[in-house]
């Protein structure tokens, strides 16, 4: 079982960007040019490596190799973006790995390629790359290229090398366990499961209960064999159940308009644990969009476009216009899922905006955009 806090350390130390690895300060999937760029990115390690695995590593910069690290991505989708854009897709895994010295909610993304032994190109137009585009890697660049030689594999042992030496052992595991809850939780509640005597899962955060209902919030969840965060959330709340075979969460989302808001089920990840030492995750969407009046909405989208302009103005806001703005990215996102089809672009569009106004309201714009994104996928 690879430890994949291990992994990114040897990466980082021993290997500039390869045909096999690379490395990035960020990726931006919110449009179509982030987009194409990762999937650039994933056509091209998968081509140049046909038969081992080939890695990403997100949160990165890249002239002094120092770990910046990333917001918590929520990858159970990005394999459909994948399928949907390249032909002969790869395999991938997109993980959020915590390191000790990051800012709460920080980790670092680690993307993992697993070709199938077959040449993937792009299947169609998406921003400047044309359908049928063949990209593999030149050096420490991915780059179009005619297929017309035989691939090499070179690549297979360096690998193979790496990821044992990234291998995990029992002293990892406790140390990570004893860190999870004594050190980087001691603030909340947290807990441990071990799963078929070697899976080990810690959560911590706090704890309610709704009739006979338990809830968390400020939820951190991690499979600590792999250095694996498995979900992060500093506003939602989840509902956490296991037995001896599986372990299972559901998200709620807390939507509505002015002072009446609900919680309303997201999505439920479930992993299953299995006696040979395997694991799988399954992720099923519940999220059924709520909906509104239609003139109530229609108001409360023109506050928010009345809004944007004056932030776009640098014209300050008056008190009630102040708590209007706190609501705008979630309301925003009704207004999309009430049939206003604007409102998708227009949300999309403030975050540069919002982003330079306070802390508050950008988490709440990153929420909202996680939700759109999972929804999307879907």
């Amino acid at each position: 079982m690879i430890n994949k806090r291990l992994l990114i350390k040897n990466l980082l130390a021993h290997n500039d960007e390869c045909s096999f690895y690379d490395k990035k300060l960020r990726f931006d999937l919110s449009n179509k040019e982030g987009k194409a760029k990762f999937l650039k990115h994933i056509c091209a390690l998968s081509n140049s490596n046909p038969k081992n695995n080939s890695y990403i590593v997100v949160g990165i910069e890249d002239s002094t190799n120092e770990i910046v690290g990333v917001d918590f991505f929520d990858d159970s989708k990005i394999q459909n973006l994948v399928n949907a854009y390249l032909t002969n897709a790869p395999l991938i895994a997109y993980e959020n790995i915590p390191f000790p010295n990051l800012p709460e909610g920080k980790v670092v993304g680690l993307v993992t390629i697993r070709p199938i032994n077959q040449l993937t190109a792009l299947k169609k137009n998406i921003w400047k790359y044309w359908g049928g585009t063949v990209f593999f890697r030149d050096g420490s660049i991915s780059m179009p290229k005619v297929f017309d030689i035989e691939i090499k594999d070179v690549n297979s042992k360096i690998v193979e090398s790496i990821e044992t030496h990234a291998k995990n052992n029992i002293q990892l595991t406790l140390d990570g366990v004893i860190d999870f809850v004594n050190h980087r939780h001691k603030d909340l509640e947290a807990s441990y499961k071990v799963f078929k005597e070697i899976f080990v899962v810690c959560w911590a955060g706090i704890k309610k209960k709704a009739g006979d209902k338990v809830f968390y919030s400020r939820v951190d969840i991690e499979l600590i064999n792999e250095q694996v965060r498995l979900f992060y959330s500093a506003l939602d709340e989840v509902s956490i159940s296991f037995t001896e075979d599986h372990f299972r969460i559901v998200e709620y989302v807390q939507l509505g308009l002015q002072k009446k808001h609900t919680y309303y089920p997201l999505e439920e990840l479930q992993i299953h644990f299995q006696e040979n030492g395997f694991y799988s995750i399954e992720t099923k969407l519940l999220f059924e969009p709520p909906k509104f009046d239609k003139k109530t909405l229609f108001h409360i989208y023109n506050t928010n476009n009345i809004l944007m302009e004056k932030i776009k103005k640098n014209i300050t806001l008056n008190p009630r216009e102040e708590v209007d703005l706190k609501n705008l990215p979630a309301s925003y996102l009704l207004c999309y899922f009430n049939d206003f089809s604007e409102a998708k672009e227009k949300l999309i569009n403030a975050r540069s905006y919002l982003k330079d106004i306070n802390g508050v309201v950008y988490q709440s714009y990153k929420e909202t955009m996680r939700i759109l994104r999972k929804v999307n996928y879907n």
